[in-house]
């Protein structure tokens, strides 16, 4: 039996870059739940001519990839890895979009000398766009057949905190896997522990291992996966909806820039701050949500974190721009060579990084409204939780589902649908 519910003790939400929805926590229009109504009702009849079980089996598959959101890139990947089956070599276009591309010979003069070293080029957006695909069946699966039984065992009832608890929590599990695979990789660099001098002293880095190479596309992917999502956003956006999306348009052109003209060891140092930090937003909003004892402590601990990683280290990062970037290393535009070091280099650098820290610090002035609010009066509301729709809304309207989708029944002499009490069900 599910809990009863309590107030929030920090009001509906806090602001910050994870609150990207997902394709199933976006509202439903009134002509999306009809035309799923109509699929469901053309379901239940039996149909007998060959024309018309093709045409159900495309109705069939509508209504159920509208209700199980995962479905459509599941088949997209099952789709690529069987044809690269058919021919599993480095010759099979294929290859691609599922492995890393361009190995070449170990660098003696890296960190690790005898490691397969790997170059860059246009194959790597296959391997992007491919693993794009993948963020976004993980990210639809889970949230549907995981986090939202999670929700409801949690006693999350009302839709729009269900949807924001699931958007969080997956949010989490990602950096929480992504934060060590970062850290591995830092490790491994001679930027260990922002060392800025290193983003400088070995440029260009043309090469890198696999797993610097595999890291930074997987979050290339993630990050791509995410600003489709927002910039598909049906629903009224929330108050921060702007942010949000110059956040991602602003992060996705730090990651394509600094891949592309070999800024990737300052990128590495940009990424992990920002997962470590964005690891304990989510944790925060989550616990917000269960209404959490401990969401006290741990939000002020979110603050500590928060205000270290996205402004101390960053700023420092910023600061090496104006300081090191000319001095350490090459200052030079070789296009022929790949050496983009210079003057024009050091000012788009130096805009990104500084857009980012201004929305950070945006985010940080209502983070630290809301700290003030649960220290005065020990609940704290966000303005946004007005404009985000907490109250009970109807569940198509919120978040997709659960409900049976009718099944097709294939006999030797018909091609049909089962009529069955599921088809029968009303939205």
């Amino acid at each position: 039996m599910a809990r009863p519910r309590r107030k929030s003790l920090l009001g509906s939400d806090i602001r910050g870059d994870t609150s990207a929805p997902a394709v199933s926590t976006m509202g439903t229009t009134c002509s999306q739940r009809a035309a799923s109504k109509s699929r469901r009702q053309v379901l239940s009849k039996d149909r007998r001519s060959s024309r018309s079980g093709t045409r159900t089996f495309f109705t069939w598959y509508r209504e159920v990839s509208y209700r199980n959101t995962w479905l459509n890139p599941l088949v997209v990947l099952l789709l690529v890895v069987a044809g690269y089956a058919i021919n599993p070599t480095p010759e099979n276009p294929l290859h691609a979009a599922i492995y890393l591309s361009y190995p070449q010979a170990p660098d003696p003069t890296s960190m690790w000398p005898n490691a397969t070293q790997y170059g860059k080029g246009w194959k790597d957006v296959t391997f992007v766009f491919f693993y794009t695909f993948f963020f976004s069946f993980t990210r639809e699966f889970l949230m549907q057949r995981v986090l939202r039984p999670l929700a409801h065992r949690c006693g999350i009832t009302r839709k729009a905190k269900m949807a924001r608890f699931m958007e969080q929590t997956y949010t989490a599990t990602y950096f929480a896997a992504f934060i060590p695979f970062g850290l591995y990789v830092m490790y491994n660099t001679e930027v260990w522990y922002f060392r800025t001098v290193g983003f400088y002293e070995r440029y260009p880095h043309h090469t890198h291992t696999a797993d610097f190479k595999a890291y930074y596309l997987l979050q290339a992917a993630y990050w791509t996966q995410q600003a489709i999502v927002l910039l598909l956003q049906l629903e009224k956006p929330r108050k921060d909806f702007h942010e949000l999306v110059l956040h991602h348009v602003v992060t996705l052109s730090l990651i394509a820039s600094s891949y592309r003209y070999h800024f990737t060891y300052m990128g590495i140092a940009v990424f992990v701050t920002h997962d470590i930090s964005d690891f304990f937003l989510a944790t925060s909003k989550t616990l917000n949500y269960l209404d959490h004892p401990l969401i006290g402590p741990y939000f002020g601990l979110f603050i500590v974190v928060w205000i270290y990683t996205r402004h101390y280290i960053n700023l420092g990062i910023i600061i090496s721009i104006t300081r090191e970037f000319k001095t350490v290393g090459p200052f030079i535009l070789d296009w022929e060579r790949g050496y983009f070091k210079c003057k024009l280099a050091q000012f788009i650098s130096g805009t990104l990084l500084g857009s980012i820290q201004a929305l950070n610090l945006f985010w940080l002035w209502f983070i630290l409204r809301i700290a003030k609010r649960f220290i005065m009066s020990s609940e704290a509301v966000d303005e946004r939780s007005e404009d985000e729709g907490d109250g009970d809304e109807d569940e198509d309207s919120s978040v997709h589902s659960d409900e049976t989708t009718p099944k097709i029944q294939v006999t030797p002499a018909t091609t049909g649908i089962a009529q069955n009490g599921a088809a029968e069900k009303e939205l």
